[in-house]
């Protein structure tokens, strides 16, 4: 298997939400697809927005669940100052807080929002990279 990832495909409650929130809130390219499905440009890599209920029956899955999946998104920025300003445009967009930047063990600064659907994104500076 050639190591990457081309896709990210997040199932959502509200298609309409999810848009609203990563195109207008966030400013994610969103690019032409089929009914349905919402798909976002990022820097060598897709999005796609996809019903949960529809992205559960194409799996064979059942689409309830709750708790943390063990998944997160990561966004990384150049400075301290950039990762609380992220954060705070993720707020505004209709995102939730979950953790403040703050220094972390690893060596960085970093904080956690999570989108509409409860998915979770860290917002870090890491200064050796």
């Amino acid at each position: 298997m050639d190591p990457h990832i081309t896709f990210i495909g997040l199932g959502v409650e509200d298609l309409q939400r999810s848009i609203d929130f990563y195109q207008k809130g966030l400013g994610f390219p969103r690019k032409e697809g089929p009914d349905g499905i919402a798909f976002f440009q990022l820097a060598g890599i897709m999005l796609s927005l996809y019903p949960r209920d529809k992205m559960a029956e194409d799996i064979t899955v059942n689409p309830q669940g709750s708790g943390f999946p063990g998944f997160t998104l990561a966004h990384n920025v150049s400075s301290e100052e950039a990762v609380d300003a992220t954060l705070q445009e993720a707020v505004a967009a209709g995102a939730t807080l979950v953790k403040p930047g703050q220094k972390v063990f690893w060596g960085g600064y970093s904080g956690y929002f999570t989108d509409p659907d409860g998915f979770y994104w860290e917002v870090a500076y890491n200064p050796f990279m």
